[in-house]
């Protein structure tokens, strides 16, 4: 790197509010990956998310509904239920994939080549907001 150049540091781009009232139990997860990725605490794939789940630092764990490997769905489920961890289902892959980030952003903002993910974990919540004390009640209301 040239000795001139100056560097500058690039902040994540800032997660939407979503208002409380408009609030969705998917809506509200999607906001709390968002916040859980910019404070490093989203484990996706089946290694992280078995290493989170057997340390017992997961805190929430999503599933894809559409994973094609039964064996994955079994032991994801299996740790959650073991070490207590509430588990949340996601309809797609391709979905629970861009809500944790890997995908590229267009110029308008909008998700390209977006990679399926199958399986995720949060280990930290990051900082409070009203979606996830929504998805917390959601949780304990359905546990």
């Amino acid at each position: 790197m040239a000795d001139d150049a100056e560097m500058t540091d690039v902040a994540p781009a800032p997660v939407e509010e979503i208002a409380p009232e408009d609030l969705t139990p998917m809506t509200a997860l999607q906001t709390v990956l968002k916040k859980s990725l910019y404070n490093d605490g989203l484990r996706r794939g089946l290694h992280e998310c078995c290493k989170a789940l057997d340390s017992k630092a997961a805190r929430l764990c999503c599933l894809a509904e559409d994973c094609e490997e039964e064996a994955y769905k079994k032991l994801i489920k299996a740790l959650c239920a073991e070490h207590e961890v509430p588990l949340i289902q996601v309809s797609s892959r391709k979905e629970l994939g861009q809500w944790c980030g890997l995908c590229k952003l267009n110029a308008e903002g909008e998700a390209t080549k977006v990679v399926g993910c199958s399986s995720a974990v949060i280990t930290d919540f990051g900082e409070e907001s009203p979606a996830l004390n929504f998805l917390l009640d959601y949780l304990k209301k359905n546990a």
